[in-house]
């Protein structure tokens, strides 16, 4: 196998730390609003290689201020995103502890420059979590620290050096948003990471065929809900000081996509991506969109991670298909049975990972339906909802590989983006999870999320 996914990595060049903003898995749902049409559905792969938007600054003058300055100054971009998140969970019985529940405010303030000389960039971002109410024996939300603690931490900074036109050398803290590391912003503020990377694009206008590269090395993760960088084998359960060398492309033309990432941390793990799909629109507003996504995952070296080998995969298909603002979503995954699929420095790509539940277990199948609508052709400027259902079967104990129960999920989420100018950038958004366990104790566990964001770029 290492000889294969050397081969893979020479193929596609080698990490990835495309910088991106965060739709199918659950860590794209938590960054992104429900889309209108299957040409702003967001896959893992393309996530992970796509821009960030530029937003104007709310103070136009002061940047006109700055319009005669050098561009290190003149292109400054400065920003608050201010979020309030309340989150209830009532696991199933026996949990402890039996029900997790905050309610956090905070949010981040972000520096970038521009370009000095035209070759180097720095930014920084603060983030902070604090409590408005926490019971002490109802933690475990990840909205605040262990014990119900608030944090504030320097999460970026980082420099840029631009090497030639689109391809740039990444320095020391920064946030990655690739399938298996990335920012999983489900909370408060977003893991990041410290490390260096290089990434680049080639080609591409005008629907034309292009490239994507990424490639480095990522040592350190500050997890979403900390203060702390740690090693990344730490996140992952090992008790040795390892980083992670990864690397990745993607291939683009029209409507087509074809990419792959490989991540490799000496001693604990090996985890290889890749994906490909294809956007196509017909008459009468009809948009179609077909992917597939593989992933395998071993144990290399001394297996420090679990003491043992193991490996495992998964393999997931999905199509969405859009009219007029309504989007029907049809997903599976099947994962093997050698073990449970990991994601210790992200959220988890899977397809039918959902807001509870990853279903993501050795030997799980899952089977997942959505639809989404977005309303503004009823009158209802920035409202949007979808409602899903996931079936997993089969899951099996990886050591034992007896049968465990079966699990099922419904999920339904409501958006409002207000369309007034001074209220752009705010986001309210309520969600819903019940999980349900079928056979032997045929438990519930039920899940509510309110969640404020306010964007704010001042510069």
């Amino acid at each position: 196998m290492g000889s294969v996914i050397g081969a893979i990595m020479a193929a596609f060049v080698a990490v990835l730390l495309w910088e991106a903003p965060v739709l199918a898995q659950e860590y794209i749902r938590d960054e992104e609003p429900i889309p209108e049409s299957v040409d702003q559905v967001v896959t893992p792969i393309e996530l992970a290689f796509r821009e960030k938007p530029k937003v104007p600054g709310l103070f136009p003058w002061l940047k006109e201020q700055l319009k005669s300055t050098p561009s290190f100054l003149r292109d400054t971009k400065l920003g608050l995103n201010a979020r309030s998140y309340y989150f209830y969970r009532d696991n199933y019985p026996g949990s402890s502890p039996q029900i997790n529940e905050a309610w956090a405010i905070g949010g981040s303030l972000s520096y970038q420059s521009g370009w000095l000389l035209d070759y180097f960039s720095v930014g920084t971002v603060l983030y902070t979590s604090q409590p408005l109410y926490a019971p002490e024996d109802r933690g475990g939300t990840e909205l605040l620290e262990p014990g119900q603690k608030g944090y504030t931490v320097v999460g970026q900074l980082f420099g840029r050096v631009k090497l030639f036109e689109d391809n740039f050398i990444n320095i020391y803290r920064y946030e990655y948003d690739t399938p298996y590391i990335n920012k999983f912003e489900s909370r408060m503020t977003p893991n990041t990471f410290e490390g260096y990377t290089v990434t680049g694009v080639y080609g591409g206008k005008d629907r034309a065929f292009g490239f994507n590269y990424g490639f480095g090395y990522i040592d350190k993760i500050k997890p979403k809900n900390s203060d702390e960088f740690i090693w990344m084998s730490k996140a992952a359960g090992a008790k040795v000081n390892r980083g992670v060398f990864t690397g990745g492309g993607r291939f683009f033309y029209s409507g087509f996509t074809f990419g792959a990432i490989d991540y490799y941390s000496s001693d604990i793990i090996n985890i290889f991506y890749a994906e490909g799909d294809y956007k196509f629109s017909m008459a009468n507003r009809l948009g179609i969109l077909f992917t597939a996504q593989f992933t395998d995952q071993r144990s290399v070296g001394d297996n420090l991670l679990k003491g043992y080998s193991f490996s495992t995969n998964q393999f997931g298909m999905k199509t969405e298909m859009s009219y007029k603002g309504a989007i029907l979503t049809l997903a599976y995954t099947k994962n093997s049975k050698g073990a449970d699929l990991q994601n210790p420095w992200s959220g988890y790509a899977g397809y039918t990972s959902v807001q509870v539940q990853r279903f993501n277990r050795a030997g799980e199948n899952a089977f997942m339906a959505k639809v989404s609508y977005d309303f503004a052709r009823l009158g209802l400027e920035g409202v949007a909802a979808y409602a899903l259902f996931v079936q997993g079967w089969g899951m099996v104990d990886p050591s034992t590989k007896n049968p465990l129960p079966n699990e099922s999920e419904f999920d339904a989420d409501v958006q409002w983006r207000p369309g007034w100018k001074f209220l752009k950038g705010l986001w309210f958004r309520v969600r819903y999870g019940n999980l349900h366990q079928y056979e032997g104790p045929r438990n519930t566990t039920n899940e509510f999320r309110m969640i404020v964001n306010y964007e704010l770029p001042l510069l």
